[in-house]
């Protein structure tokens, strides 16, 4: 981080659930038995055999057959060739389930309608996540798009808005503020980045921290910081000068699905101030 004269000193000591919607992982079964190209959830006229629509609904995958379905039982494949799970269908039965959740090794799943030991149809579908963080702000700076809650509190935290914008459902487990931001993350703060056991993900309905939050396929939806990463702490880390100070940080999102990060660095600044807790932050994307 820099400033007009001597360089700043870094932060020494560091601080819903979505709701599911309906999304189509298949599209619509065509008539060679593949994969169509809508994903609204609908299904295509003529659509192959037995089975009338394939699709994610939440954390489950659902299996829709024909009134007209001759068949007793449906696979689930993995992709690495191992069967997930078997259903069977009971008599005048016209839908499977499989719950996924969110410990599902992502890639291209199998669904096989058999008929005995004899195969009817199958059709392929990719079920795998793709996270992208939308928009993301401070407390103080936006506190319309926060929780009703104390001012002070809700000052000192962020909100991240994050779109699940592939055929699978996530969860994240942490949200993380590294670099130079008043109350880093890592060992220059708040040092939960290597835990296990915090999120740093605030949940306003059940007041207090979660492990994880649940973004179902083509979801949108707002968490919330709950280690204070925008508070300035007395005496030590990032605080407010009679200088313009300048910085970086990087905004990081850890999930569940594939073990994978999320991340994007934002430029943050401190405007001049006589006290030390009482600056201005702007930040933008870098």
């Amino acid at each position: 981080m820099t400033q007009n004269n001597p360089h700043i000193s870094r932060r020494t000591a560091l601080r819903t659930v979505a709701g599911a919607s309906l999304v189509s992982v298949a599209g619509c079964l065509n008539n060679d038995g593949g994969s169509g190209a809508p994903g609204d959830g609908t299904t295509a006229p003529g659509g192959q055999g037995p089975l009338k629509r394939v699709a994610v609904e939440g954390t489950t995958l659902v299996v829709e057959l024909t009134a007209d379905a001759d068949v007793d039982q449906i696979n689930l494949i993995q992709p690495n060739g191992e069967v997930f799970g078997q259903r069977e269908v009971a008599a005048g039965s016209r839908q499977v389930s499989f719950e996924i959740g969110t410990s599902y090794a992502p890639g291209e799943y199998r669904v096989l309608a058999l008929e005995g030991e004899e195969t009817v149809v199958e059709t392929s579908l990719p079920i795998q996540p793709d996270l992208g963080i939308m928009e993301m702000g401070i407390g103080r700076n936006q506190p319309e798009k926060m929780w009703d809650g104390p001012g002070d509190e809700i000052a000192e935290e962020a909100f991240v808005t994050i779109k699940n914008q592939s055929s699978g459902p996530d969860a994240i487990t942490k949200l993380l503020f590294i670099g130079d931001v008043p109350y880093s993350s890592d060992e220059e703060g708040t040092n939960y980045a290597d835990n296990e056991d915090v999120s740093g993900i605030y949940d306003p309905e059940a007041d207090t921290e979660v492990n994880e939050v649940v973004i179902a396929a083509g979801d949108q939806i707002t968490i919330y910081s709950s280690r204070s990463p925008f508070a300035f702490v007395p005496g030590s880390g990032t605080s407010c000068t009679d200088e313009q100070q300048t910085g970086e940080f990087n905004l990081i999102l850890e999930s569940r699905v594939g073990e994978k990060q999320v991340s994007k660095t934002y430029n943050i600044q401190y405007s001049a101030s006589t006290e030390s807790n009482n600056c201005d932050l702007t930040i933008n994307e870098a």
